[in-house]
């Protein structure tokens, strides 16, 4: 099968080939590094061993590093993959990228301008009629009023490559097998990355997680052990961490099989460019049934999928080499194992269908909600339950986000269904092909069997059925207009479910009247963001300006208040009386518990004018910051009213900036026993219930 079917009439693309890469999905180029040895003694012990240097593995690791936690991750694969992979980061995972040195702004000047890939667009073929297109995008999205910045189309190779760079900006090397380095082997000191290196046992004991390695070295297999105190399973969906402690994954698996290929073209690129610019193209013809990904018109760079029935259709079939991947939605039963000394993050923890973008951006927000603890930990904040707790919170939201993945798979699959071409029922032809009566049939018949099925299936898509003219084809394009009216197709954006994600229990204390619910059921619709400020929630975005002896204009958003360089929580409260006890009492409880608190007054909009003393009065010489209200309009609300509290309550953030805990109003009784049993509870510290008094 060749690439016409999609390109009907572009006949230059037939005149010359388009540069192309084949790549099975997640595969990895080979180069060698170097090897280390392990130092005896103590020092022998890493605070923190990653398996899997992929985003997930490699944001853990620069926010570990941040917190001042030193890990060394594991890479079986020689180099990184040069295959897109994933190409969507969404609202929440750009919020994370904001703290990590410019991340996020580079990523934004990097990728193509958005009006190049805010829609889908549904067609015959690239250069045939288009039966209808959704744009993504929304005129709020680019506001900055719900979070201080936008969402992004960047390919994972890239994301990956500049990880890599900050990771070596930070002192981190990667070694190699091979080269001079490799004659003189270090010892590990916490900041490599070894490549080539394959985890192929675990053990653990309370002191520690003893992991064998193995390598290859001038065509020999070697293998060595390195001791930790935490190991990471970030290796992926088909994780060497997860099956070696034995944990299973449970749900649907083969939803869909597809061959993903991965191609170059300028030409093709700058056809879209001027004709039609989008980032998913899906064409459906009687030749070809598929989905062109577009992850760089300018540069010209694609990846088409198309859906692949083994064994009956093999790679042979597709010219002139392919891959395959399967979609699934699976879960792990447990993120947390070996006495809370081994966790699983990212595709290692959970697998979605490639439907919204759910896999790398649940997976780097796993690794957010873990470093803290894992520093907390480290740094004898917390008892070692508080790991514990990242599978009691990110567990819930990997079961919700593969219920919303597939919800959109669903819909994805509500067009080519509505233009007779229902996917589940080629599933069950191809079932009873392999299992059914079919099965006892020579594989070459079962080839020419399939085949013709489907190719009689792909006549629905014949312009003599499908125009206006066509009463069938008429009605089916009328039903096709409405379910992109009403938003039933593949949706790209979940600002409620990728903002508004809340932990109902953890590293947390939920308010005393506050009945926990399960999740609403995901519609696989998008839907708005309403911030608010229940514990588990993330904060909400406002901007601020901060008041000090030299003004400013420059605006910042409430979350750049939260430190991203050590763990340390963040009060936030009005400059009121009650508030500013509150405050001292909350400074008293962190010395108590040795852990760092930063307290926030947050003054009204148009009360201070120039700069004022502010609290210092009420706070001298304690770690506060006083900031001033900056309104995107005059009938925006309020940092209280858009919290849904009074003024006269409190909020404390957590250093991933989720809410800990919060005060609607006025709290009555002592402060100091208040704030102590907080703090207790979070870190995870035994300790009576709270009760919730207000006033």
């Amino acid at each position: 099968m060749g690439v016409s079917g999609f390109i009907k009439g572009f006949s230059f693309l037939h005149r010359t080939k388009p540069r192309t890469r084949f790549h099975p999905y997640g595969y990895i180029q080979w180069r060698n590094f170097s090897d280390s040895k392990i130092l005896n003694g103590n020092d022998s012990l890493l605070p923190v061993l990653i398996v899997g240097a992929g985003p997930v593995g490699l944001v853990l690791s620069i926010l570990l590093n941040k917190f001042g936690i030193k890990c060394t991750l594991l890479e079986k694969n020689k180099v990184f993959s040069q295959h897109p992979q994933a190409h969507f980061i969404n609202n929440r995972t750009m919020e994370v990228f904001r703290k990590l040195d410019g991340l996020a702004e580079e990523i934004q000047r990097s990728q193509p301008p958005v009006d190049l890939w805010r829609k889908f667009i549904y067609c015959t073929s690239l250069t045939g009629s288009i039966l209808g297109s959704v744009d993504h995008m929304h005129p709020k999205d680019f506001e900055k009023v719900v979070s201080p910045i936008s969402v992004a189309h960047f390919s994972q190779y890239k994301l990956t490559r500049i990880l890599v760079k900050m990771l070596e900006n930070l002192g981190f090397g990667i070694h190699s097998l091979e080269g001079p380095e490799g004659l003189h082997p270090e010892p590990l000191r916490g900041r490599e990355i070894l490549m080539g290196h394959e985890c192929v046992s675990i053990d653990t004991t309370d002191e520690c997680v003893t992991a064998t390695v193995s390598f290859s070295k001038e065509g020999k297999l070697l293998t060595r052990k390195i001791q930790s105190k935490i190991l990471i399973g970030a290796d992926g969906a088909g994780s060497t961490v997860r099956k070696l402690v034995g944990i299973e994954l449970k749900g649907e698996k083969d939803l869909q099989k597809l061959v993903s290929v991965h191609f170059w073209s300028k030409e093709l690129g700058q056809y879209l460019l001027n004709k039609r610019p989008g980032m998913l193209f899906f064409i459906f013809n009687t030749e070809a049934i598929g989905v062109l990904v577009a992850h760089d018109l300018t540069q010209g760079e694609f990846v088409l999928q198309i859906p692949f029935y083994p064994p009956q259709q093999n790679l042979e079939d597709f010219s002139p080499e392919d891959a395959t991947f399967c979609r699934y939605a699976r879960i792990a039963e447990r993120f947390v194992c070996g006495n809370n000394q081994i966790m699983l993050c990212g595709d290692a923890a959970h697998r979605f269908p490639p439907a919204g973008g759910f896999g790398m951006n649940t997976g780097i927000q796993d690794a957010h909600n873990l470093a803290w603890k894992i520093a907390s930990l480290m740094k004898g904040v917390a008892p070692s339950s508080i790991l514990a707790t990242y599978e009691t919170e990110r567990k819930p939201i990997a079961v919700f986000n593969t219920a919303l993945s597939v919800q959109n798979f669903r819909a994805a699959m509500a067009v080519p269904a509505t233009l007779g071409l229902d996917p589940t029922v080629a599933n069950s032809v191809h079932q009873v092909i392999n299992k059914g009566v079919g099965s006892i049939l020579p594989s070459g018949m079962q080839k020419v069997i399939l085949d013709g099925i489907f190719s009689i299936g792909r006549t629905q898509l014949s312009g003599l059925i499908l125009n206006e003219n066509n009463p069938l084809g008429s009605s089916r394009l009328a039903k096709l207009r409405h379910i992109f009216e009403e938003g039933k197709s593949l949706q790209l954006q979940f600002p409620a479910e990728d903002l508004g994600f809340r932990y109902l229990e953890g590293a947390l204390v939920p308010d005393s009247k506050d009945v926990a619910s399960a999740l609403e059921l995901p519609t696989g619709r998008r839907r708005d963001y309403v911030p608010c400020a229940d514990p588990g929630s993330r904060l909400p975005h406002m901007n601020v300006r901060v008041l000090s002896d030299f003004p400013s204009e420059e605006t910042i958003s409430t979350h750049d208040l939260v430190s991203v360089d050590k763990v340390e929580f963040l009060l936030i409260i009005a400059p009121v009386e009650e508030s500013y006890n509150l405050a001292q009492a909350a400074f008293k409880a962190a010395e108590e518990y040795k852990v760092s608190t930063k307290v926030c007054v947050l003054w009204p909009a148009d009360t201070v004018t120039g700069f004022q003393p502010g609290s210092k009065a009420k706070l001298p010489w304690k770690n506060y910051t006083d900031v001033i209200e900056v309104k995107s309009s005059s009938d925006s609300l309020s940092w209280w009213r858009t919290c849904q509290m009074t003024e006269r309550g409190a909020i404390l953030v957590r250093p991933d900036e989720h809410i800990a805990w919060r005060s609607k109003s006025s709290i009555v009784g002592d402060p100091y026993a208040k704030m102590n049993m907080v703090f207790s509870t979070i870190l995870g510290f035994k300790s009576q219930p709270i009760q919730e008094t207000v006033s």
